[in-house]
């Protein structure tokens, strides 16, 4: 029994990683509409520097979970019939690919036709990853984590997340942007979020083994889930309460909020792991 964070590297690597990937998305349709001035869009691109700076230290935990840079090629080796391989796989593509949009489009190298394609092509593969990361964990000797749940989760880290990242980006660089709809969106994904605690939750009662009940694999479930949503419903009011008095967020009071946003999903991606539980003869119900 534990809170997961004997596997903080992993904890780390995913929830970084959707972040950038959801991030990439909302900072990449304000680059789309940013067409009629250059020097804000290059100011944009350049504020995107952090993405792939937080998506390098998410791989660099990654690493450190595998243990070497080596081990991390080896897992290659399965690509198409390990799981593991193909979130490794979907992972460097991504940062390959998205990094390497940056840095030509940093540079002034970029035919903006080609860049508006490649910074798609980029955003797809986002969530591709995202995806793979998912099917990992799609276990059925793992109970807890064999079931749409996990790949919810997932995804709305995304988007509860990287709307966030990005709007810090964008005000970073003053660029206008539609914080509202943005900022809605990371609402409802929280929203979301919460019914996915409490039908899990429900859900983790019906799961056992004939030595071991899933709810006992962490007792501080509840009060620590309660703690996660707090301190994501914090971040996120300190982007919404400026937008609610009509006023631009301040760089700071976004950064704060990323930081209290990112607390919170790492308690809760601490809790996935901790419910962990390999079974041969798991019963659900």
């Amino acid at each position: 029994m534990g809170n997961g964070w004997h596997e903080w590297p992993l904890v780390l690597f995913t929830v970084l990683g959707q972040c950038v990937a959801g991030a990439l998305i909302v900072s990449g349709l304000g680059w789309f509409a940013t067409k009629d001035d250059g020097v804000a869009r290059q100011r944009l691109v350049r504020s995107m520097f952090f993405l792939w700076l937080v998506m390098g230290i998410g791989f660099l935990a990654s690493i450190m979970h595998l243990g070497s840079p080596l081990r991390a090629f080896n897992s290659l080796n399965r690509v198409g019939s390990s799981a593991l391989s193909n979130e490794i796989a979907a992972g460097s593509i991504f940062f390959a690919v998205g990094g390497f949009w940056w840095l030509v489009a940093v540079l002034g190298k970029m035919p903006e036709a080609l860049g508006k394609l490649w910074l798609l092509v980029s955003m797809v593969l986002g969530l591709v990853f995202i995806w793979a990361m998912t099917r990992v964990y799609q276990i059925d000797t793992v109970p807890t984590w064999y079931n749409g749940y996990t790949t919810l989760a997932f995804f709305l880290t995304a988007f509860v997340s990287g709307p966030l990242f990005a709007a810090l980006l964008l005000r970073s660089a003053r660029v206008s942007f539609n914080g509202v709809t943005f900022a809605a969106i990371a609402v409802l994904a929280l929203l979301a979020s919460i019914g996915v605690i409490v039908l899990q939750g429900v859900s983790l009662g019906e799961i056992h083994s004939s030595v071991q009940q899933a709810s006992a694999l962490v007792p501080d479930y509840g009060r620590l889930q309660v703690w996660r949503i707090v301190l994501i419903a914090a971040g996120l009011g300190c982007w919404i309460c400026p937008l609610v008095r009509r006023k631009d967020p301040a760089v700071m009071g976004l950064l704060a909020g990323l930081i209290l946003v990112l607390a919170g999903e790492l308690i809760g991606r601490g809790l996935f792991y901790g419910l962990h539980m390999t079974v041969g003869m798991a019963v659900a119900g």
